[in-house]
């Protein structure tokens, strides 16, 4: 039986040159699918606003929302390391809000971490929830919830100033106790940079390769939808088309009166009294 992931794991790995791979995941049976294929790494992030709940963005998503998500993945049991996202304005706002709101993701969602996005500006929250026992994993380049700051999804650290701000920030970070953080939508020069100036590792979403680590949100890895995919996405299955031909096969089999066949239908010959026939 495999060991369990800890915070401790992903820091050796980093040190022994192994590739962290990471995934998203929003309910138990996608949980239990990922640590089944020996994920490191689950994150319930705060991207099911989009993916599961049709918003437009993260914005809108809750502290209820993120702790209903976690209580399904983490009733999976899985070995892999389960991190739930700060949502927006839980942290942002006061240091006390932010411990309360991460020790809510781990009492109430069963989280092991947290991560919440990023630099020198919320150090003290970092250094807060890390004092209350909570491992906190950071997230720097483009971070989702400064999405109206940034005017959009766009690559950030593309000229000096930002790109040293950025290093800064990674290194702020690592001091302040965070063991690992997120580098998303920077070059892959500056992400190289970084991962090689810090001893905690660097996870990637459109950084490049050179990072400790990848992740990706599962419902792009699997073409759930059909939206258009950042670059940095490679879909890995069509399961969009193939439910949709499913679920058409399906329509044709009842209107055609082909679903359900004898196999299917219970019948005074075969039914024991008292047995279950609800599946």
């Amino acid at each position: 039986m495999r060991k369990k992931v800890t915070k401790t794991t992903l820091i050796q790995m980093k040190s022994r040159g192994i590739k962290i791979a990471a995934l998203t995941s929003y309910d138990y049976f996608s949980a239990r699918m990922l640590d089944e294929s020996g994920i490191d790494l689950i994150l319930v992030g705060d991207s099911l606003g989009m993916v599961v709940m049709g918003y437009d963005n993260t914005l809108p998503v809750t502290m209820e929302e993120m702790v209903h998500h976690l209580k399904a993945v983490t009733r999976a049991k899985p070995r892999a390391l389960v991190v739930g996202d700060l949502p927006f304005m839980s942290y942002q706002a006061s240091v006390e809000d932010a411990v309360r709101n991460a020790g809510r993701l781990v009492k109430e969602g069963g989280a092991e971490s947290v991560k919440l996005e990023g630099g020198e500006r919320y150090i003290p929250v970092v250094e807060a929830i890390i004092q209350a026992s909570i491992p906190v994993m950071g997230h720097l380049g483009l971070t989702p919830q400064s999405l109206h700051q940034f005017g959009g999804y766009k690559i950030q650290g593309k000229d000096k100033e930002s790109a040293e701000k950025l290093c800064r920030d990674a290194k702020s970070l690592e001091k302040a106790g965070c063991y690992s953080i997120v580098l998303e939508g920077i070059p892959w020069q500056l992400a190289k940079r970084i991962t090689e100036s810090v001893s905690i590792p660097t996870i990637g979403i459109g950084a490049g390769p050179h990072c400790d680590g990848q992740v990706l949100v599962i419902n792009d890895l699997l073409g759930i939808h059909e939206n258009p995919l950042p670059r940095f996405v490679k879909k890995y299955e069509e399961f969009s088309t193939r439910m949709k031909e499913a679920v058409a096969r399906y329509i044709d089999d009842v209107r055609e009166a082909r679903f359900p066949g004898p196999e299917h239908s219970y019948s005074f010959d075969n039914e024991k009294e008292g047995e279950r026939q609800d599946r």
